[in-house]
């Protein structure tokens, strides 16, 4: 085969999203793969992992400084922390020290792809504007995305490479030990109601039950990230991508009930990084019982993220017209695609 002219840094390869790209870029057989993560990973034909801790400057200039032949960079990573506000130092340094290492080297690099999502529009502090578009202004800071894109848009000026800033809602698809993961909340919670002999109550505030929202698929958001990433028009624009429908959870819930072979009892507010917290020996007790892959509580809970997305009692969802305008036009169902999702979870062993 011959060797391909295009290499792709994924940075934050292990999460829903980069683990995902990586899987697609493997997949079109015409990248090769780094991918960056402070856990690693293990090699695998094009691809192969460097650990790196990015929040220091010396490291990730160390260990990146072989990456003369990556021509794109698809940053995905975050760093979580208790408010907004301290939201921004990280993870502005971790975007500037990739770049500070890999510019510098890869002198064929043609493109910076930046995730971003929805908390560009506010929409993590209540009620936007909807549908959010790419040209809506920004509110008052603090807000790390904006501050991230500001640089990327700066670091750009009379460079030979582009940027592109993808924008999906809440992400849909397989990972462990991601603090951020929608389908394995619900699965698990689905799966402990079940163990416990209850019906599947909706945990969220109760105007979350009827809210209008929508969420992006994992794969669906890898294929769109790299079609901005190598689609010329595609330059120095933003994004919204999202599966292309709306669903409420008043409609969805008694699916994913119907599922788990559960009834569906009337929604109560449960603080689920309360109420999981306890539940540890119950999921123990459930992987000896149900022969389920031995991974821990910890690698499959993402409760306060549970918690997070249903508090949400107002619509959730931004334009993706202008994406399908620029020539991209997948879409996916979304209640189908749950799932389908939740029928992969049980494949993999992890839940029963």
């Amino acid at each position: 085969m011959e060797k391909t002219t295009r290499t792709a840094l994924v940075v934050g390869a292990n999460g829903v999203i980069g683990r995902n790209l990586v899987d697609h870029l493997v997949a079109t057989g015409d990248w090769d793969v780094v991918g960056l993560s402070r856990r690693g990973g293990e090699p695998a034909g094009r691809v192969r992992y460097l650990s790196v801790d990015l929040l220091d400057p010396v490291e990730t200039k160390e260990r990146l400084a072989g990456l003369t032949e990556v021509t794109h960079v698809f940053y995905a990573a975050y760093q979580d922390r208790p408010s907004w506000a301290e939201l921004v130092p990280p993870n502005l340094a971790m975007l500037t020290n990739v770049l500070d290492a890999v510019e510098p080297v890869a002198t064929g690099l043609r493109h910076v792809s930046l995730m971003q999502g929805y908390k560009v529009y506010g929409a993590h502090l209540g009620p936007f504007k909807t549908p959010a578009r790419e040209s809506d202004p920004y509110f008052m800071p603090p807000e790390f995305m904006h501050d991230q894109q500001a640089f990327l848009t700066a670091r750009q000026l009379g460079k030979d490479w582009t940027w592109s800033a993808i924008r999906p809602s809440v992400v849909t698809g397989f990972a462990l030990g991601n603090p951020m993961n929608l389908a394995m909340v619900i699965a698990v919670y689905a799966a402990m109601s079940k163990q416990l002999g209850l019906p599947l109550r909706f945990p969220g505030k109760p105007g979350a039950y009827d809210a209008l929202l929508e969420v992006t698929d994992a794969g669906l958001l890898a294929r769109a990230t790299v079609w901005a990433a190598t689609e010329e028009r595609c330059a120095n624009q933003a994004f919204n991508i999202n599966n292309g429908d709306l669903f409420r959870w008043s409609e969805l819930w008694p699916k994913i009930a119907g599922f788990f072979e559960l009834d569906v009892a009337p929604g109560l507010p449960l603080a689920l990084g309360t109420v999981m917290a306890d539940k540890e020996p119950l999921w123990d007790a459930m992987v000896a019982e149900h022969g389920l892959a031995p991974h821990s509580y910890q690698e499959v809970s993402s409760w306060g993220f549970g918690d997070f997305v249903f508090s949400w009692d107002y619509d959730m969802f931004a334009d993706g017209s202008k994406a399908r305008r620029f020539g991209f036009h997948e879409f996916v169902d979304t209640g189908a695609r749950f799932l389908e999702i939740f029928e992969d979870l049980r494949r993999r062993r992890i839940i029963p």
